[in-house]
């Protein structure tokens, strides 16, 4: 059940089931420029596969893959988010004003999420070119396998960060438990900082670019070695 207000449309949850929310985001939103969802209580898939360039609240807590697929909206969830938050997205923003879980970013081709937070294990898994700021720390296997993209961390890294790397590159301001494997610590460039700056105002976080230690991959993976006998 959905009412119109002065600049926006309403969605209350507790009284509207998720898919008829996101039937009305996957229809014609003309002239619709903002969604408010109210009492999300932890629902799945809330906004997943929006394609338009509209401005969604979800005003509350998120369950498993909220903004999933996400395609020119700019998406707001004001609390915590669940397993695959903006998995898949392809552009537009998410932004996470608490905590995200586990495979936060996954797969994510485009576009720029934003954790206020802290995020969970594998954040930014198999990253495919999409931009993420964590305000907070990171979880084990972050960026594992992550192709291509940018992952700026604020605060620490937990084991593993860069596991299978390719060719993301991560900047981390606080301490790295440990790197992943073919994952090691490079000199940042005047484009490095340049970079973390652009991506840290795009957030709206304030930190001094110049603080951040910046991950690549050393390549010695992208082609077997027989005689590395399965160490790297």
């Amino acid at each position: 059940m959905k009412m119109d207000a002065p600049d926006a449309v309403l969605f209350d949850l507790a009284q509207t089931p998720v898919r008829e929310l996101n039937q009305f985001l996957h229809g014609d939103l003309a002239g619709v420029k903002r969604v408010v969802v109210g009492n999300p209580d932890g629902a799945h898939s809330i906004a997943v596969g929006v394609d338009a360039a509209v401005e969604v609240l979800i005003d509350g807590h998120a369950g498993y893959y909220a903004a999933g697929m996400n395609k020119h909206a700019a998406v707001t969830i004001a609390g915590n988010a669940g397993p695959g938050v903006a998995e898949n997205m392809m552009s537009g923003t998410v932004r996470v004003k608490g905590f995200a879980s586990v495979s936060a970013g996954a797969s994510a081709n485009g576009g720029l999420l934003v954790i206020e937070g802290d995020a969970g294990l594998r954040c930014g898994i198999s990253l495919k070119g999409a931009d993420i700021v964590v305000g907070g720390d990171v979880g084990a296997f972050s960026a594992f396998m992550a192709q291509a993209g940018r992952i700026v961390v604020c605060g620490n890294a937990a084991e593993n960060l860069g596991d299978s790397l390719y060719e993301a590159v991560l900047y981390v301001k606080g301490e790295v438990k440990s790197l992943g494997a073919d994952a090691r610590f490079e000199p940042m460039t005047e484009g490095d900082f340049s970079a973390v700056a652009e991506l840290l105002a795009a957030a709206g976080l304030k930190h001094d670019a110049r603080t951040f230690k910046r991950i690549a991959s050393a390549k010695q993976l992208y082609h077997w070695n027989a005689d590395a006998n399965q160490e790297y």
